[in-house]
């Protein structure tokens, strides 16, 4: 639930709110002039308090900021009750003494509000919001049992709390396993003639239990079914953990098997409850055969369930079994607490292990976690081999540092660990993908000079580089080289080039090429495939498209969720719904469940047909799917929300939508997609903070960061390295390092990109000092040595002309005992002496 929209703007708070009728004391208050400022005993600070809220212009006092540090909740919740403050400063207030540090509202506080508001008549929506907030801040028994006696007060005010309220306030009994408070509300609301929803029922359920307490969640149950509702995934999960605790693990189980019968789909929430209940019981064997089927219902484990099974593991002294587990958790990125746990349970990490979580950590693009994970590697005298490296040099890539991977490569050497062809293409790759064809055709004719092997991989590699980048005539007649040289190009091969004819527009060429492959008896792939239908659709429409997929089909070539969402967007685009929704259906029937890709494509298709309900209905049925939205989700979604409003059309179609669109309205969809059913999340705070900070609209950015602490969520990685790289290019650096901080603080491990930019402004702007004090707590994190120096030393400060402080920085480094490799060491100190000797 958001905070009211004055919480993100406090200065439109008075415009925000206009109630119907006010005091008259309080409108002649608001009028005093400076000319007829009245005798205020400064000694109260409520006194002088209310003659600085008494002003039209309370905002811009000087005192305001005085008096803030001396102000308690007590004080605050003294005021609204005491005070004839106009509503509107009232709440104004309110938002604006909250965003103070170290000032956190209470529920006198709330409750007090409250009661100021309702003398203007408060709407029932704004008072929802704000005993919303009010249970929210609760945060022990005592301070829900308080809320609880406010709550109960409402009426008195002229509020009668919403089914919304109640089941927040039984979300909060239920957090601190208050049952009594849990039943009693219940009652209540049967009196108050307030209906449970779903969500009220699978609260109470959950606690009863999470008690092992069946008897009673069963009456619930029935309760639910009278009500005319059907238990969904939670409900039946609930039964799973409350049978587990009642050590009635038959009856668990035959839950569990009856959920897809019913129609309920089981996630991991429901896996990992019955597999932590048997690891528990010691029933090792039931638990690693269902752990086994996770995959089964497009389940993955989380670092939770691991820990119970690897703990399981090694108390049956099963310690082979609990160290092939972690070589299955590199896509984990809690990689340290994965090795501590092993440690614990007396398991000794291997250079599998290390590699394994090394790897996973470069896939989800945090490399600079693999890096320290490399350094720990050392420290524990194990050697990384090829593939270690290799997936370090990716991770870098993927990450577009390309320098830092050419560097890894010569540790490596350094090392004595020979590259691979594996290594060869990644490093190929990566310079076409950061847009250095000519330096990837440079490196590719090195190897064979200097006598390195390559094969078709690092062929395949660069021709599809070269015709990513549009050089389709290069890539051409590097495959003819290619087949002289009697490497075999494989469909891959072909597959590249086919792709770029098709993005040159260069049709039947790519036909004649496909039509090559097949007489070669090469076997297309479902890839090129793909990219024939998509550009077959592009000249020809979607009759073309759908005539290919039937050609494909009868060729034994199986489409994939890819092939079909090119055709969906086709008949989309061509306002064809009903044929998309068909083709939908088509998709399931032969096993392939919609992507994000997917559904994004069908939901912007009903949007821009109008059909608003229907499109809203359907991200409903991809978040019931577990298809988690992404950053082109939430993009349609707000054109969606902005076509209902009947915004200018143009101001929607057109790429200034985000440049222009305010803070109001993103705080609108929000509660839009609430009052729908789905809740916004971590992520989707996240794609409008990155959208905001990339166009510089930090102070929007802002407001969502604080706006989403309040509705209890913690803040992403992503989230927190955006506002760092937006404070930096807007040369706030102390605002930047606040962010740092409280990314530290929250258990994150800041990316050494931050640091760059961070410590780069830092010296540009003479504050070497806060330099200085930043670079040493960085080196307490736990980085790897070699990446401060190439990423900070010569990238972020040597190559801006900050020599004096690079060396002195490197002496901090070497005095805590953080040297870098000696290979690093003399690539540092020829940098340092270059620039010294052209000086």
């Amino acid at each position: 639930m958001r905070r009211s929209t004055a919480v993100i703007r406090p200065r439109l708070a008075a415009a925000a709110y206009n109630p119907t009728r006010c005091s008259s004391s309080s409108s002649n208050s608001a009028s005093i002039s400076p000319q007829e400022t009245p005798t205020v005993d400064s000694s109260d600070p409520l006194s002088e308090l209310s003659f600085v809220l008494a002003r039209s212009n309370w905002l811009d006092d000087p005192r305001l900021p005085r008096l803030a540090p001396s102000l308690t909740p007590h004080h605050v919740a003294a005021l609204l009750r005491s005070r004839p403050l106009e509503p509107r400063v009232a709440l104004g207030f309110f938002d604006w003494i909250s965003l103070r540090p170290g000032f956190r509202h209470t529920v006198d506080t709330y409750f007090s509000l409250l009661q100021t508001l309702a003398r203007a008549n408060l709407p029932p929506r704004r008072a929802e919001k704000i005993v919303i907030s009010m249970i929210k801040s609760c945060s022990s028994a005592v301070e829900i049992h308080s809320a609880l006696q406010s709550f109960k007060s409402l009426h008195q005010i002229g509020f009668l709390p919403s089914l919304r309220c109640h089941n927040f306030m039984m979300m909060k009994f239920a957090r601190f396993q208050m049952i009594a408070e849990m039943k009693d509300l219940y009652e209540q609301m049967q009196k108050d003639g307030i209906f449970p929803n779903l969500h009220t029922y699978n609260t109470i359920i959950n606690a009863h239990c999470k008690e092992g307490n069946i008897i009673e969640a069963k009456a619930y149950l029935n309760y639910l079914l009278q009500a005319g509702l059907d238990p969904d995934t939670h409900t039946y999960t609930s039964f799973i953990l409350g049978y587990c605790e009642s050590d009635d693990f038959v009856r668990a189980c035959r839950v569990f098997l009856l959920m897809p019968l019913r129609g309920c789909t089981r996630n991991e929430f429901s896996y990992t409850v019955l597999v932590h209940g048997l690891f528990e019981a010691g029933k090792v064997k039931e638990g690693l055969s269902l752990f086994s089927l996770m995959d089964n219902d497009g389940c993955s484990a989380d670092l939770h369930l691991y820990t119970v099974m690897i703990g399981g593991l090694c108390k049956l002294g099963r310690d082979v079994d609990a160290k092939m587990m972690y070589c299955k958790i590199g896509k984990i990125n809690d990689a340290f607490g994965v090795l501590d746990l092993m440690e614990s349970n007396g398991c000794e990490p291997n250079v599998r292990t290390y590699t394994e979580l090394i790897c996973g950590l470069c896939r989800n693009k945090k490399v600079h976690k693999a890096m320290a994970l490399l350094t720990k590697m050392l420290e524990d005298g194990l050697l990384p081999n090829q593939v270690t490296y290799t997936s370090l040099i990716q991770g870098q890539c993927m990450e577009g540092d390309i320098n830092c991977a050419f560097r890894l490569l010569s540790l490596m050497k350094e090392k004595g660990i020979v590259p691979n062809e594996w290594t060869y293409s990644v490093l190929i790759g990566g310079l076409c993908k950061g847009g250095k064809t000519e330096e990837a055709m440079a490196f590719f004719r090195s190897l064979s000079e200097n006598g390195m092997k390559v094969n078709e991989v690092v062929y395949t590699t660069l021709i599809d580089g070269l015709c990513k980048a549009e050089k389709v005539d290069i890539a051409r007649s590097l495959l003819e080289e290619m087949i002289s040289e009697e490497y075999i190009p494989d469909s891959h091969t072909y597959g590249a080039i086919i792709n770029g004819l098709c993005k040159d527009k260069m049709l039947q060429e790519a036909r004649s090429l496909f039509d090559s492959m097949l007489e070669k008896g090469i076997q297309p792939t479902v890839v090129t495939y793909t990219i024939l239908i998509d550009q077959l659709i592009t000249v020809s429409g979607s009759a073309e498209g759908a005539m290919a997929l039937e050609q494909m089909i009868s060729s034994g070539c199986k489409p994939d969720v890819f092939t079909y969402t090119v055709l969906m967007k086709s008949y989309c685009e061509e306002g064809r719904l009903e044929e998309a929704e068909s083709l939908m259906v088509q998709m399931q029937s032969n096993g392939i469940a919609p992507n994000i890709v997917t559904y994004n494509t069908y939901i912007d298709g009903l949007v821009n047909m109008g059909l608003f309900d229907q499109a809203f209905s359907t991200f409903m049925t991809m978040a019931e799917a577990a298809c988690e939205p992404i950053d082109e989700t939430y993009s349609i979604l707000l054109k969606l929300h902005l076509k209902k409003k009947q915004v200018d059309g143009d101001f929607v179609a057109a790429n200034c939508m985000w440049e222009k669109l305010s803070l109001d309205v993103v705080v609108e969809l929000f509660e839009e997609m609430a009052k729908q059913g789905f809740t916004p999340t971590v992520k989707s705070y996240s794609c409008f903070v990155k959208r905001f900070c990339k166009l510089d609209r930090l102070e929007e950015a802002k407001s969502l960061f604080f706006h989403m602490q309040e509705a209890c969520k913690v803040p992403s990685e992503n989230i927190y390295t955006s506002l760092i790289s937006c404070c930096c290019r807007l040369n706030k650096y102390l605002e930047a390092l606040a962010f740092i901080d409280s990314m530290i603080s929250h258990g994150f491990m800041p990316c050494l990109a931050s640091y760059q930019v961070l410590l780069s402004g830092l010296c540009d702007e003479g504050s070497l000092d806060e330099a200085k004090s930043v670079f040493t707590s960085l080196l307490s994190r736990g980085y790897n040595c070699d990446e401060i120096a190439w990423k900070i030393l010569i990238d972020a400060l040597l190559r801006k002309g900050h020599v004096d402080m690079c060396s002195y920085f490197f002496t901090i480094m070497e005095e805590n005992h953080c040297a870098p490799s000696p290979e690093t060491y003399d690539n540092l100190t020829k940098e340092l002496s270059c620039i010294v000797n052209d000086d």
